[in-house]
């Protein structure tokens, strides 16, 4: 009589235990869908799609620096715009320009910071001083006011190229700093 009971009460519970497990199964069987749907599409999910995005940095009446863009896809809550094919321009207060390609890249819309990077081609810095500066990825600090990155860098201007791990630096008194693995080479100005 014992074991009747026993096997009873472990059989009934073995079908309790399974209509709870397909209870759950079939009541989160949406979820991972809505889940993966959600990290596929977060750039879909943008607050605003930009077709052409422009936004100019000023200091009384002089334009410091201007980013433009083919595609802009804002995303408010974040403060932030996600960009494709971007273009920065800094200007000198004496007229003078450096403007710099990006495939892509991020703008913060609080602290006006930005990242540009590459995938296929470096991203090129030509300075006035007649040195060019080439990386994959470039980020601009407002605050202060200087670019940066810790990409493999490589300078070339003046008879030298000069390689190494990332970059420190100001686009007005074009003072550039390579951080790390610094490597200088005389070429030929040819």
């Amino acid at each position: 009589m014992w074991e009747i009971f026993a096997r009873r009460a472990l059989l009934s519970l073995s079908i309790l235990l399974t209509i709870f497990l397909g209870y759950l199964l079939f009541r989160n069987a949406e979820s991972p869908s809505r889940g993966a749907s959600v990290s596929l599409n977060a750039f879909e999910d943008a607050d605003a799609k930009l077709g052409e995005f422009t936004f100019t940095q000023s200091k009384g009446e002089a334009v410091e620096w201007q980013v433009r863009a083919r595609q802009a896809r804002i995303f408010e809550q974040e403060k932030r715009a996600v960009l494709h094919e971007v273009v920065l321009t800094f200007y000198g207060g004496s007229g003078d320009e450096v403007t710099v390609h990006g495939e892509e890249g991020t703008f913060n819309t609080a602290t006006k910071d930005f990242v540009l990077a590459n995938r296929e081609t470096p991203i090129v810095v030509q300075t006035k001083s007649g040195y060019t500066i080439y990386t994959d990825r470039l980020e601009w600090v407002e605050a202060r006011r200087e670019i940066r990155t810790t990409a493999p860098v490589r300078i070339v201007g003046h008879g030298l190229e000069i390689r190494g791990q990332g970059l420190m630096g100001r686009i007005s008194s074009e003072e550039f700093e390579i951080l790390q693995d610094v490597h200088v080479d005389l070429v030929s100005a040819s």
